[in-house]
């Protein structure tokens, strides 16, 4: 119990220096990620190397993700897109209906794409549809990012329930019908129920979201051509998806379409699109163009390094060993399978903070179960999902994304992120123990 006393301890030290020192959150991520290090008995030289893989393994993957999302964002709100997709949406539902419109799209871009690219190609639409119908910025914004959560958590074709079900030879299919089946309400009651509670939270995003004035002049992009540059990295995700699943893995057409949808290449491309639909047609020089895209990038600098340095805290705590002390005590436990998953999941998630290592952990430690117990391999694969995202708090990069974005404090983060978390997490696992008695 030691490391995880640890753990704790220094998740309280995080806070304390966020919240009472007023330090920046990458100083004090970076400062506790040092302090719990060495105090769960590694190298003080290890506890760097730890820093500096966790900041490079996370920046790595998500520095061009980030990167061209903000472009992308910024060149659809500038060119008219934003403005055009949000106003027939709003049109299209109506304003009392228009969280029903963003958990819709949430769940449209979630089922193919990772939490992170989805987050920041959804990011803009949510500001934009939160300024037009002068809807609270959470109401309209945390809907969808449910959506994408839940998505990401329970449903293949993401990498994560796809390896924890091939681990459990589940049924791909049925994980994803029931899942689907699991995650509505899971939605309704994290997302939109929940964000109904949260009027007292007042977000302040950075100011590239919310100072981009559009008019819907003559000038701007059409409706489809607005949706079409908008979703495009999905559409580029998604196809490639599908195809891989008809031509032979190992033939030169299927690395070609691999290449085309890795999420950072879909967006690139996406971007060089929405130079041309959303800058150089509207009349846009391409100085101007690229002036715009610089300006974008700066305006995330500080962004990029917090989410380093939250990866750094959770390499560290993987590094040290924290997740086997808690698989050896999790073995001790008995309780039914699902719920045993369930739990063990979200412990790691909670120490650790990786949804993905979480459930593969998890997965893992509980195996040798499904065998013994006849429980359906595709609920486990969705008790796993909805455990691993119990309680994202200060060591997830998620939870730093959305805190940075929406330009939230600390504490008004855990009450509206952490507490959505958990709430999808919670209803999950009822939805699997209600399936259970049924299948």
């Amino acid at each position: 119990m030691v490391p995880i006393i640890i753990v704790a301890c220094g998740v309280l030290l995080l806070l304390l220096l966020v919240i009472v020192f007023k330090l920046s959150a990458f100083f004090s991520l970076i400062i506790t990620s040092l302090a719990v290090g060495v105090a769960l008995g590694m190298p003080a030289s290890d506890v760097v190397n730890s820093i500096e893989k966790g900041m490079g393994s996370t920046l790595g993957s998500l520095t061009m993700i980030l990167g061209f999302g903000v472009m992308l964002g910024r060149l659809i709100a500038d060119g008219g897109g934003v403005h055009r997709i949000s106003t027939r949406l709003i049109n299209a539902f109506g304003r009392k209906n228009v969280q029903w419109a963003v958990v819709i799209i949430g769940f449209a871009v979630g089922i193919p794409m990772f939490y992170n690219v989805g987050f920041v190609i959804l990011v803009p639409f949510v500001f934009a549809i939160a300024a037009q119908t002068r809807l609270p910025l959470i109401y309209v914004g945390l809907p969808m990012l449910a959506s994408l959560s839940v998505t990401h958590g329970y449903l293949p074709p993401h990498p994560g329930p796809t390896a924890i079900g091939t681990l459990y030879h589940a049924d791909m299919g049925l994980t994803l019908i029931y899942g689907i089946a699991v995650a509505i309400p899971a939605i309704i009651l994290g997302g939109v129920v929940f964000s109904w509670t949260l009027k007292g939270i007042r977000p302040n995003p950075p100011a590239q979201f919310v100072n981009a004035e559009i008019s819907a002049d003559a000038e701007s992009p059409g409706f489809w051509i607005s949706l079409f540059t908008g979703l495009l990295p999905v559409l580029l995700i998604a196809f490639s998806s599908s195809l891989l699943l008809i031509i032979p893995t190992d033939s030169r057409p299927a690395a070609i379409v691999s290449f085309i949808g890795n999420p950072a290449i879909a967006l690139l491309i996406s971007v060089f699109v929405a130079v041309y639909t959303m800058g150089i047609a509207r009349g846009k020089t391409m100085k101007a163009v690229m002036d715009n895209l610089e300006d974008s990038v700066r305006s995330i600098a500080m962004i990029l390094l917090i989410i380093g340095a939250a990866g750094s805290f959770k390499e560290v705590l993987i590094d040290s060993g924290v997740g086997d002390h808690i698989a050896a005590w999790a073995r001790k436990l008995s309780f039914s399978p699902l719920i045993l998953v369930w739990a063990i999941a979200a412990v790691i998630r909670v120490a650790l903070g990786s949804a993905t290592v979480a459930g593969l952990m998890a997965a893992g430690i509980v195996l040798p179960l499904i065998g013994s117990t006849n429980t359906s391999p595709e609920l486990m694969v969705l008790a796993t999902g909805a455990g691993s995202l119990m309680f994202s708090h200060v060591n997830d990069t998620g939870f730093w994304m959305f805190k940075e974005y929406f330009g939230l404090s600390i504490r008004d983060t855990i009450l509206s992120w952490s507490l959505m978390e958990s709430i999808v997490s919670v209803v999950g696992l009822v939805g699997v123990l209600i399936l259970d008695i049924y299948i």
